[in-house]
C-alpha cells in the first residue's frame, strides 16, 4: 500500500473516531437537555439532587423554574453565556470533586439570582425601600442592600443543603 493511501485511511478512521466519540459523549452526557429549562436538566449530575429535592419541597416549586432563578433574564444570549459558563464550572468541579459538601454560588451567581429576585418581587422590594427610608433610625447602620437569602435563608432551597443532610434526597420523585 502506498504512502498517501495509507495516510488517507488513517484520517479517515481518525475522523470516524472522533465523529464517534463527540456523538458517544453527547448521548452520555445528555447534552442537548441542557438547552431546555426544564429543572430535570440540573439534575442529570448526581450532586444536583439535593438543590432538586428541596426547590421540588418549596413554595417556589410552582412558581419558578431552576433557571428562573439561577440564569439572566435580560437576553437569551446573556442566557447562553452563563448557562454555558455555569455548566463548564460544574463539570469541572464534578470531575475533579472540588465543590465540596456544600454547593455555593460564585458572586456571579449570586448577583443574577439576586436581580431575579427582585425582578419577581418587585412590587415588595420597592415597598421594603420605601419604608426603610421613612423609618429608618437616625444615625442607625441599617444595610438595605443585603441579599435576599440574608433573611430568607431557607427559600427556595430550605435550610440543609448539604449534600449528606438534606431530607428526601434519596433520587428524584415525582410530585
Amino acid at each position: 500500500m502506498e504512502t498517501g493511501k495509507a495516510m488517507k485511511y488513517v484520517a479517515t478512521i481518525s475522523v470516524v473516531v472522533a465523529v464517534g466519540l463527540f456523538a458517544y459523549v453527547v448521548n452520555a452526557s445528555n447534552m442537548m437537555s441542557y438547552l431546555s429549562s426544564d429543572p430535570k436538566v440540573c439534575i442529570n449530575c448526581h450532586t444536583m439532587n439535593t438543590a432538586y429535592a428541596t426547590w421540588q419541597h418549596s413554595s417556589h416549586r410552582n412558581r419558578a423554574t431552576c433557571v428562573e432563578c439561577h440564569l439572566p433574564r435580560d437576553s437569551f444570549i446573556n442566557k447562553m453565556l452563563a448557562k454555558s459558563r455555569d455548566g463548564f464550572n460544574h463539570s469541572v468541579a464534578m470531575t475533579l470533586r472540588t465543590y465540596g459538601l456544600n454547593i455555593r454560588a460564585t458572586e456571579n451567581a449570586s448577583d443574577r439570582i439576586q436581580a431575579n429576585c427582585i425582578m419577581c418581587h418587585q412590587e415588595m422590594v420597592s415597598q421594603i425601600a420605601i419604608n426603610s427610608g421613612l423609618y429608618q433610625v437616625s444615625g442607625s447602620d441599617t444595610d438595605i442592600d443585603r441579599r435576599c437569602w440574608d433573611c430568607h435563608r431557607d427559600v427556595p432551597h430550605g435550610i440543609n443543603t448539604n449534600l449528606t443532610a438534606t431530607p428526601d434526597n434519596i433520587g428524584v420523585k415525582e410530585l
